[in-house]
């Protein structure tokens, strides 16, 4: 399995960054080139987190450790 792990920081406190998995159905055929590549599904989860903006992100192979 491969996740994106997202690093967010709010668009009102530019400073204020976290990481998180990003997760949808779209991404359950996510291949290692399409993640290395931005994931273009990636793009359209952004939309749905207007208040935030992407500054990185990497791929994780397996499962991520809590």
């Amino acid at each position: 399995m491969i996740k994106i792990i997202a690093v967010l920081c709010s668009l009102s406190s530019p400073t204020n960054c976290h990481e998180q998995t990003v997760t949808t159905s779209d991404f359950v055929a996510l291949s290692v080139r399409s993640c290395l590549m931005g994931a273009p599904q990636l793009t359209e989860w952004m939309k749905q987190h207007p208040a935030e903006r992407l500054a990185a992100w990497r791929c994780v192979i397996g499962k991520q450790a809590a």
